[in-house]
């Protein structure tokens, strides 16, 4: 780990500019949910404590460099103050002198860095005003971490810089699940389109022991094989990039665990009337017969595959959890990865796109190892790419 973290810093006094992500939902005028708020609470709290002045810089929305009102931070500050216990002094051009005037314990978050058109264009100039408000950079924004801008990357490269409490978290739990991981190591990858997600499986195979592919994305592997899938989901032009997959895999040493059955059914809703058909090379569906689930003999393998690893990724759902009873594959094997670290006898790391959803449907979020909330982060790491918000803290 190339990157200092808090406890590499000398606080004291210092102001600190502090990138954290507080993209939120908000409705009628209120934070809706404010899981990423009360993320970046340790590292406030811990710069407050070391006797620094955390200046936070943020996005909202995407303003596209203007002034949106919509878009302003403000609406933010009434969620912030009460995650954190304390008032917050809300900036819409920062200057020193107002900085230098506020008193010691003061916590300051500044306009959305977005209505700056040079923040999203990484322009210098920007980020030498950003690096002239503060004397320490700290990145607590992993999910911004693959976006090369002003706040992100480029007042990074111009002051002493460290990752925050949460930052650290991510970096810590991705590097222990993908770059040292203990060994056996998995994946569970799902979700609707392998198209979406050609670089993170050509990235995994060589890395992992054993990868499940689940969602929609298993049909094309499976009619990829050879099985006539009628309905379902798939994608017909990426079936050779399919079985260039299942090759390397083969060459790697990975294996891959398809469904060997599913729940089908002719309509897509909930409640739906669905049968469990055996899946494989021969399966033989009608035109109107869709895939939406993988079945209980697929959960089975998942489940007993699980038990032989030290170390699991998840990235994504192995069916249509949002509609019952197409949810019962992911919940089952959900349920499962969370026992199992629960007991010890695994590491579990999962995020990206609708996991973070679906484990918290299947209840088994709280007793993953770690949960990102990262979204394209989380999934440009998996798929070995550089992060240049990372990338400017190792410099």
């Amino acid at each position: 780990m190339g990157w200092k973290t808090l406890d590499d810093m000398d606080l004291a006094g210092k102001r600190v500019l502090v990138r954290v992500d507080i993209n939120v939902p908000v409705e009628d005028g209120r934070v809706t949910d404010t899981t990423r708020i009360d993320r970046i609470v340790p590292t406030i709290k811990d710069i407050v404590a070391g006797g620094g002045l955390p200046i936070l810089l943020a996005h909202f929305g995407r303003p596209k460099g203007k002034h949106v009102p919509e878009m302003s931070l403000r609406v933010i500050l009434p969620a912030l103050e009460a995650a954190l216990g304390q008032d917050v002094t809300f900036i819409e051009r920062p200057d020193v002198d107002a900085l230098k005037a506020l008193p010691a314990g003061s916590v300051v978050l500044v306009e959305n860095t977005r209505f700056a058109a040079g923040e999203e264009a990484n322009d210098p100039d920007m980020a030498k005003f950003l690096a002239s408000l503060g004397a320490i950079y700290c990145n607590d924004a992993f999910s911004a971490a693959h976006r090369a801008h002003a706040s992100t990357t480029g007042v990074a490269q111009l002051l002493p810089s460290c990752a925050g409490r949460l930052m650290q978290a991510e970096l810590s739990a991705l590097e222990s699940a993908l770059s040292t991981p203990q060994r056996p190591v998995g994946a569970v990858v799902g979700g609707a389109k392998v198209s979406t997600k050609i670089a993170l499986l050509e990235n995994l195979v060589g890395r992992l022991d054993l990868l499940v592919i689940g969602g929609g994305m298993a049909n094309t592997f499976l009619a990829a094989q050879g099985a006539q899938l009628g309905a379902s989901l798939q994608e017909p032009d990426f079936i050779d990039t399919a079985k260039s997959i299942m090759a390397r895999a083969a060459e790697a040493g990975c294996r891959i665990l398809l469904p060997v059955d599913g729940l089908v059914a002719r309509d897509f809703k909930a409640g739906a009337a669905h049968e469990v058909i055996a899946l494989g090379p021969d399966t033989v569906l009608d035109a109107d017969q869709m895939v939406l689930d993988a079945g209980p003999e697929s959960v089975k393998a998942v489940t007993a595959a699980f038990a032989d690893l030290k170390t699991l990724i998840w990235n994504g759902p192995l069916g249509a959890f949002e509609i019952a009873p197409f949810d019962q594959a992911t919940n089952a094997a959900a349920a499962d990865a969370a026992r199992q670290t629960k007991a010890g006898t695994l590491i579990s790391v999962a995020g990206g796109g609708d996991t973070v959803a679906a484990l918290n449907q299947a209840g088994a979020a709280d007793d993953f190892t770690y949960i990102s909330t990262a979204g394209g982060a989380f999934l440009e790491w998996m798929e070995g790419k550089e992060l240049p918000g990372v990338a400017a803290l190792n410099q």
